[in-house]
């Protein structure tokens, strides 16, 4: 299985990126995609989650801004952000939860780094 992640960039305070990220490979079914930021010098952290029934999980510091959205047809998370803050800044890793076979492993994307300037 591999993941495309893709999406970042630079922005400024207040504006909005939308990131992707689409599985390809042996799969049977997804069941949790999800979003996680590492800024310089900290922990990995969960941005938000979404679970193939469509329930979500937001982290704190990003509910009201952030919205996390899945295509299943295409086997594709997304993840909308507006009101972006300098402390947004990171890399974006995807992170999914494929079922094949018997089996569920969680693949990683490569990241792709979100800069937001003040």
């Amino acid at each position: 299985v591999q993941l495309q992640a893709s999406g970042g960039g630079l922005v400024q305070t207040g504006g909005s990126l939308r990131l992707s990220c689409a599985a390809s490979g042996s799969i049977s079914r997804i069941n949790v995609m999800g979003w996680y930021r590492q800024a310089p010098g900290k922990q990995r952290e969960l941005v938000a989650a979404i679970i193939s029934g469509g329930s979500t999980n937001y982290a704190d510091s990003v509910k009201g801004r952030f919205t996390i959205s899945r295509d299943n047809a295409k086997n594709t998370v997304y993840l909308q952000m507006n009101s972006l803050k300098p402390e947004d800044t990171a890399v974006y890793y995807c992170n999914v939860s494929v079922v094949t076979g018997s089996y569920e492993f969680a693949y990683w994307g490569q990241g792709t780094l979100v800069t937001v300037s003040s």
